[in-house]
C-alpha cells in the first residue's frame, strides 16, 4: 500500500513581535473613510476578544517571503534526512510574492518556487518548481497536488512550502490589519509503502465558491481619505468571511472524513487555519454536530493564533511543525494518530486532508 507520508517538517517564525499595545494609538478608519468614533484602545480590546490574537510576528526588513520560505524548507529537508537532489516537486503556496520592506509591489517573476530552489542550491533539473495561489488554503492544496502527482507516477518526493509576508500588504488604517502576520512552514512528502503502519494521506476535499463570494477577500484602496487610490491593500469583509466559513467548512471537513473511510471518534487533532479563534471554535463545533456529537473532544484543536497571528498559507504547516517537535504545550502526536488539516480563504476556497500519522 503506497501513501503520501510526511517525513519532515520545518518552519520559520519571524523575530519581530508586534503586540496589541502597538496598535492602541493607531487611528483607524471605516470602509467609507470616516475615522472610527470608538477609541483605538477599545477597538484593540474588542479585536482581541473576537480573534484571540494578542501578538503577531513580522519579518525583519531584509527578509522576503522567498527567504523565509527557504529557511522553513531547509529545516524540513534536514528533519526528513532526504537528499534535496532527489526532490521531484517543489511547490510553494503564497498570495503576494516577494514584497520588499516599505513597498507594496508584488514580485513573483521568477516564481517563488524557482527562487527557493535556487536558495536551496538544488541543481536537479527534474525537480519541478512552481507556485500555487489559492488563498490561505494554499499549503494544503500543495499537499493535495503532490499526492496527485505521486498517484500519477510522476513524482515520489515533494517539498511543499507555505510562505507569506502579509505585514507588507496591510492598510494600517484598517482595523483588520491587526489580524495579519508573516511566517513560513514546510513539509517533505514522500510516496512510501505503509502497509505495516497505514500512515499517510487518506482522503481530501476541495471546493471553490466564486459567485457572490469571490470578493470577500480582495485588494482595495486604503481607508485613509488622503491615500493614493491606485495603491491597493489586502481587504476583507470579515462578517461575510465568518458566515461563509462556519457554514461551508464543516461540511467540507465531513466530506473529507467520509471519503477517507475514517471514524470521527478516532480523530486526535485538527490542524485548522489560524484565522480567528472564535471562528475556528465555531467551525469545529459545527463539524462535530454534523455527526450528532454535541461537544468536540477537549484539546482537539492546537492553536497558535494568540501569539503568531494569521500568516495565511503558513499557519497550518507552522502549527504542524510546532506540535511534531513538542513546541506547543499540551499537544503531541503519536504514530497511528488520525489527524485532519483544514483551511478556508480567498477565492473563496476551502480544503481538507485526512491523514494517518
Amino acid at each position: 500500500m503506497l501513501r503520501s507520508v510526511i517525513t519532515g517538517t520545518g518552519s520559520y517564525i519571524p523575530s519581530v513581535i508586534r503586540s496589541n499595545n502597538d496598535f492602541a494609538k493607531h487611528v483607524f478608519y471605516s470602509e467609507n473613510q470616516q475615522s472610527l468614533l470608538v477609541p483605538s484602545e477599545e477597538v484593540v480590546e474588542k479585536f482581541k476578544q473576537i480573534t484571540g490574537i494578542e501578538q503577531r510576528r513580522y519579518s525583519s526588513e531584509n527578509l522576503k517571503a522567498s527567504d523565509i520560505g527557504a529557511i522553513a524548507a531547509q529545516n524540513a529537508i534536514i528533519n526528513s534526512g532526504v537528499n534535496p537532489e532527489e526532490i521531484d516537486q517543489l511547490i510553494v503556496a503564497h498570495n503576494f510574492g516577494d514584497v520588499n520592506w516599505q513597498s507594496i509591489q508584488s514580485d513573483a517573476v521568477p516564481s517563488l518556487a524557482a527562487r527557493i530552489k535556487h536558495k536551496l542550491g538544488i541543481k536537479n533539473p527534474t525537480c519541478v518548481a512552481y507556485d500555487i495561489l489559492f488563498g490561505c488554503p494554499g499549503w494544503i492544496q500543495g499537499m493535495i497536488h503532490a499526492d496527485a502527482f505521486f498517484k500519477a507516477g510522476i513524482a515520489q518526493k515533494a517539498l511543499v512550502i507555505g510562505t507569506e509576508t502579509l505585514s507588507r500588504v496591510i492598510d494600517k488604517y484598517d482595523r483588520d490589519s491587526m489580524i495579519f502576520s508573516d511566517g513560513a512552514g514546510a513539509t517533505l512528502l514522500e510516496y512510501k509503502d505503509t502497509h505495516t503502519t497505514g500512515a499517510g494521506i487518506l482522503g481530501a476535499a476541495v471546493q471553490t465558491d466564486a459567485v457572490d463570494e469571490v470578493a470577500y477577500i480582495s485588494m482595495g484602496a486604503s481607508f485613509y481619505p488622503e491615500s493614493d487610490p491606485n495603491v491597493r491593500y489586502i481587504k476583507m469583509k470579515g462578517r461575510k468571511v465568518y458566515e461563509y466559513a462556519i457554514k461551508h467548512v464543516p461540511a467540507a471537513m465531513k466530506s473529507c472524513m467520509d471519503k477517507s473511510g475514517a471514524n470521527i471518534k478516532d480523530l486526535k487533532k485538527i490542524f485548522i487555519h489560524q484565522a480567528n479563534e472564535k471562528m475556528d471554535e465555531a467551525i469545529i463545533k459545527r463539524f462535530y454536530q454534523l455527526y450528532d456529537i454535541t461537544h468536540p473532544p477537549e484539546n482537539i484543536m492546537p492553536m497558535s493564533i494568540q501569539w503568531l497571528g494569521n500568516s495565511s498559507v503558513a499557519t497550518v504547516p507552522t502549527l504542524l511543525d510546532l506540535v511534531r517537535k513538542d513546541q506547543l504545550a499540551g499537544h503531541k502526536l503519536e504514530a497511528g494518530d488520525l489527524i485532519m488539516f483544514a483551511s478556508v480563504g480567498a477565492g473563496m476556497n476551502i480544503n481538507a486532508i485526512c491523514y494517518r500519522y
